[in-house]
């Protein structure tokens, strides 16, 4: 939980990385997390920050989520060269993507970039699924993160796969959309359903990397980012496409049950029938193909 700057100083207890912060309040003795850009870059490790330091952007207290308990565990560990690369890469975001970024990759990157390097020093296969889908619905996040992983080779003398390449995208994206990574990895988990789902209902085959199945591949992602972030799409034809559109609609009543099982919310109406339209037309192209 982000709070107000009630406290007077904190006292530094280490410098994470540039932007990065762990100290501890002068009135309750208790620790916190403070990111700001250049933070931490003039700071030594006995050195106090005031409340009202306009570089403060956040203001975390480890206990307030049972999450920070564990970053306060990875990042007392974190190797300092990859907090180096780390500011690096956030840099690089920052500069395609100039709006504020979510907080949390100040300390889930450089967690992740850590582990990954662990895994491949200790040659432990990474395997990604869902490459080739993250690959056409994030290319722009996706090159961020492709020349992430160069950095992170020269740096580290590794080799990063390009499995892990889309994992890097999905923290890029996170950072820049405000969608958590875990709800990245449900959303093409349900994406990979639903398409077997079509594919099965219309007794019919995408070709992999197809427009056909390309196309449909971001419209399912995209809705159910919508549904996820409870944005709300305007649909004017929904009675049309209902009565229009009878088989593709039902059949999207059959993936709004699965999409609603999975994510725990209602799916709304307009989105079904968005779904339906493009359904329909997909379905249109794929007889004109044939």
């Amino acid at each position: 939980m982000s709070l107000s700057r009630e406290i007077e100083q904190f006292q530094v207890q280490r410098v994470i990385g540039n932007n990065v912060v762990m100290v501890q309040g002068s009135k309750n003795s208790k620790e916190y997390v403070i990111i700001g850009k250049g933070i931490g870059f003039a700071v030594k490790g006995s050195g106090v920050i005031e409340g009202n330091d306009p570089r403060i952007e956040k203001l975390f207290r480890l206990e307030d989520r049972e999450a920070w308990s564990q970053y306060q565990i990875l990042l007392e560990d974190i190797d300092p060269k990859v907090m180096r690369i780390t500011d690096e890469i956030i840099a690089d975001i920052q500069s395609q993507f100039p709006d504020k970024l979510n907080d949390k990759i100040y300390l889930a990157l450089p967690s992740h970039i850590q582990f990954t390097i662990y895994r491949l020093r200790n040659g432990m296969d990474i395997i990604n699924p869902f490459l080739q889908e993250t690959k056409m619905s994030f290319p722009k996040e996706f090159d961020i993160a492709y020349k992430a992983s160069e950095k992170i080779n020269a740096e580290f003398q590794v080799q990063i796969p390009e499995d892990e390449v889309g994992f890097l995208t999905y923290h890029v994206y996170s950072a820049v959309n405000n969608v958590s990574v875990g709800q990245l990895v449900k959303a093409s988990n349900i994406v990979s359903e639903l398409l077997d789902m079509i594919q099965q209902e219309r007794n019919i085959t995408f070709e992999h990397g197809s427009m056909n199945h390309i196309r449909l591949m971001i419209h399912l992602r995209f809705s159910l980012e919508r549904i996820l972030k409870g944005s709300l799409i305007d649909n004017p034809f929904v009675k049309h496409i209902k009565k229009e559109y009878k088989e593709e609609y039902k059949l999207s009543q059959k993936l709004g049950k699965v999409m609603q099982r999975s994510l725990g919310v209602e799916i709304p109406e307009e989105e079904l029938c968005f779904l339906a339209m493009h359904l329909h037309r997909l379905f249109q192209t794929l007889v004109k193909q044939n």
